[in-house]
């Protein structure tokens, strides 16, 4: 099979969506493909990047040249967006006939180019890998009006795109059911969900991860550590995390944001504002050190915004899972999250404002050594049951391959 994957970045950047474009291209490659990547020159985080990288003949990686101008303005990322996807669509239209072309969502509507490909070569398969929801995910983060002549024009661009695709991944039921609800039209496309994964051979056992520098650094040692890892956007809601922090300030419960993203400077002005010393940000670390980050918590924190169901699934579940880490999750009921916490019992899920809830369970287990263990193993046995980069591929194989997923 010719399969061409498109997302604007890639490994060795440390973005979920590149990492995950990159193990699914090496898998197939490995399985006799010949894949091909297109991505630009950008990263998605400057200072954080893996050394795991494909370089070779097959995956053939095509980087196009971005201007890199960053995430920090609106501004900045159509103009990256822009340059992408005329350069993405060259590539396409350059390329011999694919069978088929996986495109994610970085930048949105990027899969308007395997539309181009289409045109010149009918047998193509398009499948769109969705990771966000546009315009949707926009218009609840506030930034457009639900009717505005932007929402409008890209739920046009939707509708316009949706039947030529072949098939669409969602990452969780809330996703496909607004996806399909909204853009299906006489049976096209076809919905699939396949969870995000992590690999595993990158997820030594909690004692043989190698040690994080910042353990020491912040003094962590004999502390209970919450860790948030990865990015704090507009999806993201902290004010009940905060509250819990300053109920259980003086004692052994420490909080550790590790990443960076829209809602940084809002945590950064909480954490100073009131002097907390239980509360720690550090920047991006690359795709190796995540281990050992994760190895020096007690637990993993992860927060979504009631309107971001169905149109965000936090992917910082997965390495969670994989390095046994009870599961902290604070957010509406249903998406992946809840999902894996209420199929196999690996954490807690609570709703937004209910910090008593929280300050409780961070108690419990702390005092509950056994409680901690037990939710531990469940987070791993869910790690290797649903969500490791085995099961991801085996369900990736089945779509690629002309079947229908296994559930």
């Amino acid at each position: 099979m010719r399969l061409t994957i498109v997302n604007q970045f890639y490994a060795p950047d440390v973005s979920p969506t590149a990492q995950l474009a990159a193990s699914l291209a090496e898998h197939r490659a490995a399985r006799g493909d010949e894949v091909t990547i297109i991505a630009g020159t950008g990263r998605y985080a400057p200072a954080a990047a893996s050394s795991r990288s494909s370089a070779g003949p097959n995956p053939r990686l095509l980087r196009v040249w971005t201007p890199s101008l960053g995430r920090r303005t609106a501004t900045r990322r159509l103009i990256d967006y822009a340059a992408f996807f005329a350069q993405a669509k060259w590539r396409l239209l350059t390329l011999p006939a694919q069978d088929a072309i996986l495109l994610l969502t970085t930048p949105p509507y990027i899969a308007m180019t395997g539309a181009v490909h289409k045109l010149l070569h009918r047998r193509a398969r398009l499948v769109l890998w969705s990771m966000d929801c546009y315009p949707e995910t926009m218009v609840r983060a506030g930034v457009i009006g639900a009717y505005s002549l932007p929402a409008r024009l890209l739920g046009a661009a939707n509708r316009w795109l949706f039947p030529r695709l072949d098939d669409v991944v969602c990452l969780d039921e809330a996703m496909r059911e607004l996806l399909e609800s909204a853009y299906s039209s006489q049976g096209k496309p076809r919905f699939s969900v396949i969870a995000n994964w992590e690999r595993a051979d990158s997820f030594p056992p909690r004692g043989l991860a190698a040690p994080w520098e910042g353990t020491g650094r912040l003094a962590l040692e004999g502390k209970q550590v919450v860790l948030y890892l990865g990015n704090a956007g507009t999806g993201h809601r902290f004010d009940t995390v905060l509250a819990a922090a300053r109920r259980l300030a003086g004692g052994p419960h420490v909080f550790l944001f590790v990443g960076g993203g829209a809602a940084w400077p809002a945590l950064q002005a909480a954490r100073d504002s009131e002097n907390r010393a239980n509360v720690f940000l550090e920047g991006y670390v690359s795709g190796e050190r995540l281990p050992s980050v994760l190895a020096s918590a007690d637990a993993a924190l992860i927060t979504l915004r009631d309107e971001m169901m169905g149109v965000m699934s936090p992917s910082k579940l997965h390495a969670a899972l994989a390095m046994a880490l009870p599961i902290v999750y604070i957010g509406p009921a249903g998406g992946n999250v809840h999902e894996a916490i209420e199929r196999f019992g690996c954490g807690i899920s609570l709703r937004h404002g209910d910090s008593d809830g929280l300050v409780s369970f961070l108690e419990q287990l702390r005092s509950e050594p056994a409680l901690r263990d037990e939710l531990g193993r469940r987070a791993r046995l869910a790690f290797e049951t649903a969500y490791s980069d085995r099961v991801g591929f085996a369900r990736f194989d089945s779509l690629l391959d002309g079947q229908a997923p296994r559930p």
